[in-house]
């Protein structure tokens, strides 16, 4: 017959002492690492931002997470000519890269897929705020709306591409006339990209940020916001 040994108190008591002293120690390593989020955005993510203007808003999200090792940010512009346009765009540059941003210059939004650095990441999340082709013409006339949809049309197609499976695309955009005329939800389901949610876009929950109008001698100021929202875009098949 086989005797079962029994612990003594203290063996019993030392075991106790040991697990807790683990769940501690596993508690600190989990509040270390522990996630922060900033309305849809978290540092858990891969971010990817595209368009921005002063990176203010990249800035924002850096912040909030402390550091900004999981964002990728990019511009239209050269450094050059965000010093010229943006009062703050080369000092928020710098506090980006100091916090461990990598930031892009010179990145078509219409062609970043075939970016040398971007084609090979994927991202969680890519982020595109008022995109805007410049103010070629009168904001309602036919030929600047359809500019316009093809700008967001060509950003959705390629960043398709760059999305990791359960990955979101974000366009937010003013609401009404003429901007409802760019349809982005039809031009995503065309490219393969389901429309999942519509949110209210508020510039106060972003605390910094700072929208410009990034175009022509008036590049620096900011433009009313209001109404505008966010479209949040899957891809069409997630489970594919």
């Amino acid at each position: 017959m086989t005797m079962l040994k029994t612990r003594s108190e203290e063996e019993v008591v030392m075991l106790v002492d040991a697990e807790e002293e683990e769940e501690t120690e596993s508690d600190e390593d989990e509040s270390e690492s522990e996630e922060i989020s900033i309305m849809h955005y978290a540092s858990s993510q891969k971010i990817l931002l595209v368009g921005e203007g002063d990176f203010s808003f990249s800035l924002c999200l850096a912040r909030t997470f402390g550091t900004s090792y999981n964002i990728v940010t990019t511009s239209l512009d050269s450094l050059e000519m965000l010093g010229k346009k943006y009062s703050n765009g080369v000092e928020n540059v710098r506090e980006l890269e100091e916090r461990g941003c990598i930031v892009i210059h010179g990145v078509d939004a219409t062609e970043m897929s075939q970016h040398y650095f971007l084609s090979t990441q994927r991202f969680d999340r890519i982020i595109y705020n008022f995109p805007h082709v410049g103010f070629m013409f009168p904001e309602n006339s036919s030929c600047q709306i359809e500019m316009n949809k093809r700008l967001v049309t060509e950003f959705l197609r390629n960043a398709k591409l760059l999305l990791t499976k359960s990955g979101e695309v974000h366009v937010s955009h003013k609401e009404g006339q003429p901007y409802s005329q760019w349809n982005l939800a039809k031009k995503a389901e065309t490219i393969g990209l389901r429309f999942h949610l519509k949110v209210p876009f508020r510039r106060a929950d972003y605390p910094g940020y700072s929208n410009k109008r990034a175009d022509g001698f008036f590049a620096d100021e900011s433009f009313p916001l209001f109404p505008a929202s966010t479209f949040i875009f899957h891809l069409d098949d997630i489970s594919a």
